[in-house]
């Protein structure tokens, strides 16, 4: 069973994940969160099936989640909202995000990554 593993090339913790996977000789299909945003349909099946609120899903710590002041905006939108608001750029999105079957793990925590590996 390959797993859908997405990442943004350039970011050190999705390096530090694909390492991960790699090492433990784990089969994934890999996707440019950039060239290849997940889309609203895709992010609402894996916020439900993540049992996470929707924050969760968004990178707090990114240049354009601050630029969009999205801090204060995030508490103004419906749920619906925000998912569709995540759909319209990965650099939005927490990364990386590895979907597996039954669960989605959103950022690199290894102990996490190992617990459900």
């Amino acid at each position: 069973m390959k797993y859908l593993f997405i990442q943004y090339p350039k970011c050190s913790t999705c390096k530090n994940a694909k390492k991960f996977l790699d090492e433990n000789k784990i089969e994934y299909i890999q996707r440019n969160i950039v060239e290849e945003c997940p889309s609203y349909e895709e992010l609402k099946e894996w916020i439900d099936k993540s049992h996470l609120p929707i924050k969760k899903f968004f990178n707090t710590s990114g240049n354009l989640y601050k630029q969009m002041n999205l801090k204060d905006k995030l508490k103004n939108l419906s749920e619906n909202e925000q998912i569709q608001l995540l759909s319209t750029n990965g650099m939005l999105i927490k990364r990386p995000l590895l979907v597996l079957n039954n669960k989605i793990l959103v950022g690199f925590k290894i102990d996490e990554w190992k617990n459900i590996i």
